[in-house]
This record gives structure tokens, sequence and C-alpha cells, in this order.
């Protein structure tokens, strides 16, 4: 069955030096050209199923949010493809791009900053139905904006109000209600719950997961609490400065993670009264500029295991078992 996204070689670049003069130097009497990048994103492979919820976590830096606004092309991307349907979507203009925006829909970390301030709650929902011609009236574009707050939890005499008459959890409820209004496939849930109080958290991950078994669209889902990954995966993958290290279904990665990163992740994670997921191991060191990166595997300097050459071979994706896979030359 073909994907609904594919994600191949998927590489992200920033560059820190603009121009000639900022990129000229001395060293030792000589005038030195250097150019300063940022490999955010390094070579991403994975693939999205229709109605599946496909998560990447990792710490804070990893490239997650980067990987998932190129996607959805909110940033050009430096290398590789991203195919939507098998159309590859990756270097479409602003105009060509304009039939897949409603099918591909974002949910921000912030639920404030992601709203516009000075329009209503009825008006930012109204907007992209407008836009994009589902609705053909503003009165047609009212009635399905209010079907659409009362289904996220907004009664319809709010609707009047502005973002900043509203709590966080309402926030993000709109934000989520603003995704939902054009009819998506895909949605990338960009830690939506990380800014909310805990007490709120369940009801928006259950809010999410409610709406995908009744629209049977699909998600991408950035997250670095691990205990609601395990709760709304089908299958994910564990990111560490820009590349995918492990990556399979949620029970074969919970179940028997292998990758000495993954093995770090899980069991930073606190259990009270249960068997923790892996046995405790720790990172070594500090992580690794991603301006500088390491010349063989990323996590060579930190990780406990490493060998000669793992600082000299970067490693690529295996199978350990069928769907499970893992970069490491331990394996």
């Amino acid at each position: 069955m073909e994907p609904l996204i594919e994600v191949k070689n998927l590489s992200q670049e920033f560059h820190l030096t603009k121009g000639l003069l900022q990129s000229l130097r001395f060293e030792k009497g000589k005038l030195i050209k250097e150019d300063k990048v940022v490999h955010a994103v390094n070579s991403v492979n994975f693939q999205i199923q229709k109605g599946e919820v496909f998560s990447l976590v990792g710490e804070s830096g990893c490239g997650k949010s980067t990987t998932a606004r190129t996607i959805i092309r909110l940033l050009e991307p430096t290398g590789g493809q991203v195919l939507y349907k098998g159309k590859d979507i990756s270097h479409l203009s602003a105009k060509e791009l304009l039939p897949y925006r409603k099918s591909m829909q974002m949910i921000f970390q912030d639920p404030y900053a992601s709203l516009n301030p000075r329009q209503r709650v009825e008006e930012i929902i109204m907007e992209p139905l407008l836009f994009h011609g589902i609705a053909k009236t503003r009165s047609e574009a009212r009635e399905r904006c209010m079907d659409i707050l009362k289904r996220v939890g907004i009664r319809p005499e709010q609707a009047g109000r502005y973002p900043h008459q509203f709590s966080g959890g309402q926030r993000q409820r709109i934000g989520i209600a603003r995704a939902l209004a054009v009819n998506p496939e895909f949605i990338i849930a960009d830690e939506p719950v990380s800014a909310l109080d805990v007490s709120i958290q369940a009801q928006i991950l259950n809010l999410l997961m409610d709406l995908k078994d009744e629209f049977n669209f699909s998600y991408l889902f950035i997250a670095h609490d691990l205990s609601v990954v395990r709760h709304i995966s089908d299958r994910l993958g564990v990111m560490y400065l820009g590349s995918i290290v492990e990556l399979g279904d949620k029970h074969a990665l919970f179940g028997n993670p292998v990758h000495p990163y993954t093995k770090v992740l899980f069991s930073a994670v606190p259990t009270v009264g249960e068997k923790p997921l892996v046995e405790s191991i720790e990172a070594q060191g500090e992580i690794p500029s991603p301006v500088n990166l390491p010349k063989g595997c990323y996590f060579s300097d930190r990780c406990p295991y490493a060998t000669e050459k793992c600082r000299r071979e970067k490693p690529v994706l295996k199978e350990i078992e069928p769907g499970h896979l893992a970069a490491c030359h331990m394996l």
C-alpha cells in the first residue's frame, strides 16, 4: 500500500555566515574563508500510512520540529524528498503547493503565539474555509465553524472572543479546530501538550485521538514525553542530532530498545511502583554541536559502548527484527 507521507533522505541546513565579509577571518597571518553551517536534519527516512500515528522523539534540539516544518514546507528542504501520496512536493512553488495545503495541517506547540490576537475565534476558523473554497458563503462558513468548535469543546457563544480571553487548554482546542476545519488527511502535532498543565494534557490528547478515530487522518506527533508517545503512537522514530537512530513499532521499541541512545532516553523515564523500561544507562559528556558533527556515529562521544569503528564510520539503519531498525555498529 502506498504511504500517505514518505520522507526520503531529508536534510535541512542553516548557514550562519551571511555574506563574504562575515565568513572571512585571520588565522596565523592568513585570511581564511569559513562557512558555518548548522546541520539540523541529516538524511532522515520514514513513512506514514493512512490513519497512522507516527511519533518523533528525542532531546530538545535534536531536529524533531525542524523535520516537521520541512515536511509541511514551512521551511525549504536543503536536500532529499517529501512525497505526499507519491507526489514530490519538496520544491513546489507557493502556488503549486496550494492544493496540498488544505490536506496537510499543523498544530503548533504554543497555542497563543500561533493564533492571531487581532482576530476573533470565529474569524480564525472561518478564514481557511473561505480561502480554500470549502465554504462558499460567510453564513455557510460560520455554520461549519460553530460545528467544529463544538466538536473540540468550545461553546458557540465563545466564538466572538479573542484568543487572550481563553485559557491555554482552550487556545489549543482552537488551534486544533483551525487545523480540522479544512478536512485534512495529514496533521503534524508539534508538542501540542507540552505548554499545558498536566491536568489539561490528558484531555487534549484524548481529544486528538477521538478526532483521529472519527476522521481517520494521519498524525506526525512530535514529543519528548515518552509516556505520551507510548499512549498515542503506532510507530515511532528516535532522533539524535538530526538523524533517526532507531525506528519501529511502539511495542518493539518499548519492549526491546536496542540503540544505546534509545536506552538512555528510556532509562530517564521516572517510574513509581513499576519496573523501569530498561536498565539504568547514562550518556557521557555533552551533546556535540550541530555545526561540527562527529565524523562517525553522532552518539559515539557520549556512548559507553563506543569503539574506534564507531568514531570513524557512521552506521546506517539496519533491520533488527521485522519493521524494527537501528543504526549501531554493535548490533
